[in-house]
């Protein structure tokens, strides 16, 4: 552990954010449309699992609530803010304090671990302080505790090419941490991975929401994942809302309404179970999972 991190600490975070939308539309420019006039209702610090099959719309829906699609009609609220209406300065602020992980990592792959992740201090920081990476030490600070939280600490000046693809989504969300999110969004983090390091990756998600009361959301289309990990579960059918209930009482019949078809083993990850990993497997939780020890750089683990 750094000697700039005390140990045990507890990266800081914003109130949590509600969520608010009401008949949002999301029409694209090439006709297709997203969303269809969704109304809902996310209160702050609720951990959700949206499900639905490829262009369920899934993604719109991510995407509008952090603002990177507009709405083509409709309002959405977020945290107390108008971010249909914020143009400008106002949705780099607004963005700048939702946390966004993706498939795909999106991380730099030549530069070191900490670099990546103070990038989440870029909304916070001075643009003379950016070009020159000149970052506060409260900034560093939050990095350090960010990556102790998600157990890639000790890889802080490591290359990110170098490390596995669990750990780069370690990283990731070590980068969403170090906004200090009012929300985290999440755009099918795990679809990449191998099914112990998903669960672990989804065990991270969890505990960030559990222990620092941040909202979170995970679109998935894992059927065990999503009830397993998300207290509430959203369902998405060709732009519509088709389910919203509990996650951990969703049946297979429920997912076939969803999908529109019958349920079958693509539909599942399987491996360690969410129950094992809310016990309290802390190699899957915080450290080295079986898959990331001793993988090559580039593998999906």
């Amino acid at each position: 552990m750094s000697p700039e991190t005390p140990a045990g600490a507890a990266t800081a975070a914003s109130a949590p954010w509600s969520i608010r939308l009401r008949d949002a539309v999301v029409r694209y420019p090439n006709g297709v449309v997203g969303l269809k006039k969704i109304s809902l209702d996310i209160e702050a610090g609720e951990m959700v699992s949206i499900v639905g099959l490829s262009g369920s719309g899934k993604s719109s829906l991510i995407r509008t609530i952090n603002g990177l699609v507009p709405l083509s009609s409709g309002t959405l609220e977020v945290g107390g803010h108008r971010m249909d209406l914020a143009r400008g300065r106002e949705l780099r602020r607004l963005r700048g304090q939702i946390g966004m992980i993706f498939q795909g990592f999106n991380l730099a792959g030549r530069t070191t671990v900490l670099n990546n992740v103070l990038v989440g201090r870029l909304a916070h920081t001075s643009v003379p302080r950016t070009l020159v990476g000149a970052y506060r030490q409260r900034d560093r600070q939050l990095a350090f505790e960010a990556l102790d939280r998600v157990g890639m600490l000790e890889r802080v000046y490591h290359r990110a090419a170098h490390l596995s693809g669990g750990q780069q989504q370690r990283v990731a969300i070590a980068r969403a941490l170090a906004q200090e999110p009012g929300i985290v969004l999440a755009d099918e983090p795990v679809a990449s991975l191998d099914p112990p390091t998903a669960h672990a990756v989804m065990g991270d998600l969890r505990r960030i929401n559990r222990e620092l009361g941040i909202t979170v959301l995970v679109n998935l289309h894992l059927l065990d994942l999503a009830r397993g990990y998300g207290t509430r579960l959203i369902g998405l059918r060709a732009g519509e809302i088709v389910y919203d209930g509990p996650a951990a009482t969703a049946t297979d019949a429920d997912f076939e309404r969803i999908y529109g078809r019958p349920i079958g083993d693509q539909d599942l990850l399987g491996g360690t179970t969410a129950g094992s990993v809310q016990g309290g497997d802390q190699d899957l939780l915080g450290g080295t999972t079986a898959s990331d020890a001793g993988a090559p750089a580039g593998t999906p683990a």
